[in-house]
């Protein structure tokens, strides 16, 4: 089969299909004509890939570990010893991650709330009732607007 007919198998992009195979994922034959040739084989390869992309491994590690893959249903399983210590070591960091973004986010709600309490404190009431902000105690930055392109040189 073709490229397109791959593609259209597996809803993967002839583009992503085409990276797949630069990344040594897939191995097509070559027609005298240059075309791609894959097999039924294939079909089942870029099922495997797309799972191990979906479970966070980058393609230098599926590179690796998908000769020693077993589909089991829905998921993937290792059948090498060496593969599995990869998967969890692989785990392990995207563990790390997790915790580093957690932290992460858990400083930048900080800062918002923090944020927050200094905008909503310079606030102040017309003879209405209705609320404006004190332009005295307002940062020039948040009279115009922030962008998170600016900065403090100028340059970038």
């Amino acid at each position: 089969m073709f490229i397109g007919e791959l593609s259209r198998r597996t809803g993967v992009s002839t583009r992503s299909l085409r990276y797949y195979e630069q990344q040594g994922l897939l191995r097509p034959q070559r027609r005298a004509s240059g075309y791609r040739e894959f097999d039924e084989s294939d079909v089942a390869a870029v099922r495997r890939v797309r799972i191990l992309l979906a479970a966070g491994l980058n393609t230098d590690l599926i590179r690796e570990v998908l000769p020693c893959t077993a589909e089991e249903g829905a998921i993937l399983a290792p059948t090498c010893e060496e593969m599995a210590q990869d998967l969890k070591h692989e785990r392990e960091r995207l563990s790390r991650s997790i915790e580093q973004l957690q932290a992460a986010h858990a400083m930048l709600s900080s800062i918002i709330h923090a944020g927050e309490a200094i905008i909503a404190g310079s606030a102040t009431t017309d003879r209405d009732g209705s609320s404006v902000a004190d332009a005295s105690t307002t940062p020039p930055a948040a009279s115009v607007g922030w962008s998170r392109h600016s900065t403090t040189s100028g340059t970038r």
